[in-house]
C-alpha cells in the first residue's frame, strides 16, 4: 500500500506597522491552533514599526523581516521572499484564523487548488457588519479582499509575479484576478475573525461608501498613486488599542 503523501509545508506571512496592539493576540492564536508536528513557520514583515512590534514578534518566537521597503505588498513580497514554505498564507496582524487552518489549507491545495481564502466575520454582531459578511460567502472575484487572509502556492505566486508594488491598496484584489486566470481558487466554508477597528474609526457607512469608490475608480483604471492620495484624503486615523472580540467568535461557521 502506498505511503500517503506528506502535506505541504506553510508559511504565514504578516505584514506589519505598528501593530503592537493586535499582533500578540494573533501569535497567541496560532500558537494555540497550530500542531507541533505541522510542518509550518510564521514571518512578520515589519514596515519599521516604532512601538515595538519586531521585538513582540520576536518574543512570540515568529521570525522577523526588516523590510526596506514599507507598503502592504512590498512587505508581503519580501516576507515570501524569505519563506521557505511550499505553499504561503498572507494573514492581517488583526484577523485570526479559524483553529483548523493548517489541515483545511492543506487539504484545499493537495485537491489541486493553487490558491484560495476563507470567508469573513467581524469582531462585531452590528448588523451592518454582519450583512458585509455574510456577501463573502459569494465565489466572487469582487469580494476577495486580503482581510479574508490568503493562501497560494510558491510556485504560483511566484510565476504571477508576486504582489504589485506599485499598488499602495487593492494589491490583493489584482493578484487573486491574476491567480484565477492561472488555476482554481478555493473560497474555504469556514469563516477568520477580523476587526472593525476601521470602521468604528470611520463610520459603518461612511467607510462602505469610501470602498465602493476606491473599488470603482481601480476598476476603470485610476493610477495607483491617486488612489492612495485619495484613500489618505479619506480615512480617519484609527482609533488606539484592540477592540474586544464578542464571546465565542471561533464558534461560529
Amino acid at each position: 500500500m502506498p505511503c500517503p503523501s506528506k502535506p505541504m509545508s506553510l508559511s504565514i506571512i504578516i505584514p506589519t506597522l505598528n501593530e503592537a496592539a493586535y499582533l500578540p493576540r494573533l501569535l497567541e492564536h496560532l500558537r494555540d491552533s497550530v500542531q507541533a508536528s505541522q510542518d509550518l513557520e510564521i514571518i512578520v514583515a515589519d514596515g519599521g514599526s516604532t512601538d515595538g512590534t519586531p521585538e513582540l514578534a520576536l518574543r512570540h518566537g515568529a521570525r522577523l523581516v526588516r523590510c526596506a521597503r514599507r507598503g502592504r505588498a512590498p512587505q508581503m513580497n519580501a516576507g515570501a521572499a524569505r519563506a521557505s514554505g511550499a505553499v504561503l498564507y498572507f494573514l492581517h496582524a488583526d484577523t485570526l484564523p479559524p483553529k483548523h487552518f493548517v489541515p483545511l489549507i492543506q487539504k484545499a491545495v493537495a485537491e489541486g487548488f493553487i490558491a484560495g481564502c476563507f470567508r469573513l466575520r467581524f469582531d462585531s454582531n452590528h448588523w451592518w457588519l454582519r450583512l458585509l459578511a455574510w456577501f463573502t460567502r459569494l465565489p466572487l472575484t469582487a469580494l476577495r479582499f486580503g482581510d479574508q487572509s490568503l493562501f497560494v502556492t510558491r510556485q504560483a505566486f511566484l510565476h504571477c509575479g508576486g504582489f504589485r508594488e506599485d499598488l499602495h491598496l487593492l494589491e490583493d484584489q489584482d493578484l487573486v484576478r491574476r491567480l484565477k486566470a492561472r488555476g482554481p481558487f478555493r473560497l474555504l466554508p469556514h469563516a477568520v475573525i477580523t476587526s472593525h477597528r476601521k470602521y468604528r474609526s470611520n463610520g459603518f457607512f461612511r467607510l462602505q461608501g469610501i470602498y465602493f469608490l476606491l473599488y470603482f475608480l481601480y476598476r476603470i483604471g485610476m493610477p495607483p498613486d491617486g488612489l492612495a492620495r485619495l484613500y489618505q484624503r479619506l480615512i480617519r486615523k484609527e482609533q488606539s488599542g484592540p477592540l474586544p472580540v464578542e464571546p465565542d467568535p471561533l464558534r461560529k461557521p
